[in-house]
């Protein structure tokens, strides 16, 4: 167990008011253990109470040990509930994360296994800033996508499908050592880069003067990459080069404005503040960044919703859009990471405006 993790857990349930807390999420517990658990339906539940052993009870078919857990074993003829029952302090409010099943749940509740029962966020919070290790992780991670984004745009040949281009990113992926992706690759050739999460298909062939647009993410060391570039195959139109330059102004000041204490909803309203001042406000339709680590989507986002201060070590996304039904679509997404006294860019492809030159 990565015991420095867990510490943190532990200050944050402290803030909280609570002294015990179930953590079931499989993405939190490979968090705390470096470990993959893969249970299937079977309960899983790691109960941390402050200032003592964690206690992880979990089915005798998947064998698991570590010197700082004391592990319960249940079997298929056993209540995973009635086992843990034991070790929770019933007097007290027990904290449930959001993804221990609720069939697990309410046999806990009809067991009157605590006196209270709420949500708790503390292995979240924990996670949104990631420690040393998790940063040189997540900046190797940016590096091989900026790699991958180069042999993508060269893999780009006319009369190809949206979909072979995809299949073309998994055997990219591949070939840089990448055998998981974070999430299916968007490949949107033409007007399809309006739908921000564009499924590819057989049926759009790249011609041509066609816009394209990568919205791509690998996984390096269980730690994901996202970025998305925009290339075009023909000398952008008047329209074209005014929307792509307003999405990367909107995207390069969003980004100049992030350092610790700021509010993360104030960096969504610079980005939407200049996508709106040029009319094109409505078109903008979803918050500008995303959390993101061990899962492409971490809790926490950046939006004008938002309650979250940067702090150093947070790593999200940045990325603006515009889109336009039937016409464009546009959208220009790095990682950034929190220092202590600003941001570093975890991308460092470019964003000028290629023009390819494709056969």
């Amino acid at each position: 167990m990565f015991l420095n993790r867990l510490e943190n857990v532990y200050k944050i349930m402290e803030q909280e008011g609570l002294s015990q807390t179930i953590v079931s999420d499989k993405n939190a517990l490979f968090y705390l253990y470096g470990k993959w658990f893969n249970v299937g339906e079977r309960m899983i539940a790691l109960l941390l109470r402050i200032d003592e052993t964690p206690i992880l009870v979990l089915n005798d078919l998947f064998s698991f040990e570590d010197k700082d857990t004391k592990i319960v074993y249940f079997n298929d003829k056993e209540s995973g509930p009635d086992k843990l029952l034991p070790y929770i302090i019933h007097h007290k409010a027990l904290g449930i994360d959001k993804f221990f099943p609720s069939r697990f749940l309410i046999s806990l509740m009809n067991l009157h296994a605590a006196s209270a029962f709420k949500t708790c966020m503390a292995i979240d919070y924990a996670r949104f800033v990631k420690d040393m290790d998790e940063q040189k992780l997540m900046i190797e991670s940016s590096h091989i996508n900026d790699l991958c984004m180069e042999d993508f745009k060269c893999a780009l040949r006319i009369g190809m499908s949206e979909k072979e281009m995809q299949e073309e990113c998994y055997k990219i992926y591949k070939k840089h050592g990448i055998d998981r992706v974070s999430f299916t690759p968007i490949v949107a050739f033409k007007a399809t880069a309006a739908d921000p999460h564009h499924e590819p298909d057989d049926k759009t062939i790249l011609e041509a003067g066609d816009m394209v647009l990568f919205d791509v993410g690998g996984v390096y060391k269980d730690y994901c990459s996202d970025m998305t570039r925009v290339f075009f195959t023909a000398e952008p139109t008047a329209f074209q080069r005014e929307i792509y330059n307003l999405v990367r102004r909107a995207n390069e000041e969003a980004i100049k404005h992030i350092k610790p204490g700021v509010a993360l909803k104030d960096i969504d309203k610079i980005a939407r503040d200049i996508i709106d001042s040029a009319g094109y406000g409505e078109y903008f339709n979803h918050r500008l960044g995303h959390f993101i680590g061990i899962e492409d989507h971490d809790f926490g986002d950046v939006s004008l919703s938002s309650d979250i201060i940067a702090k150093p070590g947070m790593i999200f996304s940045i990325e603006p859009g515009i889109y336009i039904k039937d016409k464009i679509g546009v959208r220009i997404e790095d990682l950034v990471m929190v220092t202590k006294t600003g941001v570093k860019v975890l991308n460092e492809y470019p964003k000028d405006i290629q023009v390819l030159d494709l056969k």
